[in-house]
């Protein structure tokens, strides 16, 4: 799934102070969720009709 990552680790880093904290619900992977919203961007597409493998659309 590596290949469907946008943002580098550098990239990761300067974005995740701009993060919300988790109040005792497990965090999503952050890196993921974020590029599945460039996958859609660039492409023009909604979320549901983005891959699997960023996050499920609902």
């Amino acid at each position: 799934m590596s290949d469907l990552f946008w943002l580098t680790d550098v990239q990761m880093a300067r974005l995740e102070p701009y993060f919300f904290r988790s109040h005792g619900k497990p965090r999503v992977d952050d890196r993921r969720v974020l590029s599945g919203i460039i996958f859609s961007n660039r492409n023009g597409l909604r979320w549901r009709d983005a891959p699997k493998e960023y996050a499920p659309h609902s």
